[in-house]
């Protein structure tokens, strides 16, 4: 049942963004919109968003390295398509998903890898972060007046992974005492809510102790800038999908600025950003740079439909052709969840 909940939440918080995205838009015009998009830039934005993602499993196997040095690629990009492709059917299960296949493929811990996931995701919120930052420097006008909760948002944010890296950085440092204060304290609460945080504290630590050495480090932050520079070219590449160049200039720093904070739409727990991403990419697109609603919505519409394309036909295919044994999947994945 709680599950269920959960589910069910993140469906009513789509359906509002969705509601917010379409109101007072002239649907009729969006579909002519869509009719007229250029087959061109979308195998372009296809070729660009896969290669994005492969740098991500490139970067996976960075993290990976002191856990097993000959990861293979294959397995890394397969099992990270196949997360997104879960993602974009049931918010947060997908980080899940392709650490119980990646460990299964590969024949190592479970835990394990949900820890490096668990570091991608820190590093990915941080990046983000930072991406807003350079867009509010990068805009001439005031980012914030446009988005008055986004400064909020970013010290929040700040705050929280401040106090994150601080937690982590304590486990790692001082782990068998740090750790078995935390866990006595917890006991004497509730000795369930104890078990679970030592799973997770297990996991933690394998995680981050996996990203080791300072040239790993380096390497990691390398591939965390292009990543994020080919997310806003996937951006840029998006304006002219539906010829949006025609109307008025486009630049890389309005994509990027477009990439920053339509990226926080992706991080609300709606499927596969559903809704939250159309609500902030067309807020941006009308805000800041004064496009009409209709072809900012398109530009939502089209961006998102290609990239959900891109991870439910790519998840179906990776996961059907490279996993043999699909039952005992589903069920290492169950186990997984249960503990977390």
């Amino acid at each position: 049942m709680k599950k269920i909940l959960k589910y069910l939440f993140s469906l009513i918080l789509s359906a509002v963004f969705l509601y917010i995205a379409f109101l007072n838009v002239n649907f009729s015009q969006v579909i002519e919109y869509i009719s007229h998009a250029s087959i061109g830039w979308i195998l372009i934005l296809i070729c660009v968003m896969l290669l994005s993602h492969y740098l991500r499993a490139l970067r996976w196997k960075i993290i990976l390295r002191s856990v097993k040095k000959d990861t293979s690629i294959k397995y890394l990009f397969g099992a990270l398509m196949v997360g997104y492709g879960v993602n974009a059917v049931v918010p947060r299960l997908g980080e899940v998903s392709r650490a119980v296949l990646l460990g299964k493929w590969e024949g190592v811990s479970k835990s394990s890898m949900f820890g490096t996931v668990i570091v991608e995701r820190v590093i990915d919120v941080i990046f983000l972060a930072i991406s807003v930052i350079i867009s509010a420097l990068i805009w001439s006008g005031s980012l914030y007046h446009s988005f008055p909760w986004l400064k909020t948002s970013l010290y929040v944010t700040i705050f929280l992974m401040t106090a994150i890296i601080l937690f982590l950085y304590l486990i790692i440092k001082f782990k068998e005492k740090f750790y078995g204060l935390l866990i006595n304290l917890l006991s004497k609460i509730s000795p369930k809510i104890a078990t679970k945080a030592g799973h997770i504290f297990e996991m933690l630590i394998k995680g981050f102790g996996s990203l080791k050495g300072i040239k790993n480090y380096s390497i990691t932050i390398f591939l965390s800038i292009i990543i994020m520079i080919f997310y806003a070219l996937s951006a840029y590449i998006g304006f002219y999908t539906v010829g949006m160049e025609s109307i008025k200039p486009v630049t890389f720093g309005m994509a990027w600025i477009l990439m920053s904070i339509s990226g926080i739409g992706i991080v609300i727990p709606t499927p596969g950003g559903t809704g939250s991403y159309h609500t902030l990419a067309k807020s941006t697109l009308v805000l800041l740079f004064g496009f009409g609603e209709e072809i900012s919505l398109t530009y939502a519409i089209l961006t998102h439909i290609i990239s959900y394309f891109i991870f439910i036909v790519s998840a179906l295919l990776i996961y059907f052709i490279m996993d043999k044994r699909q039952d005992n999947f589903f069920k290492m994945g169950e186990k997984e969840l249960e503990k977390i």
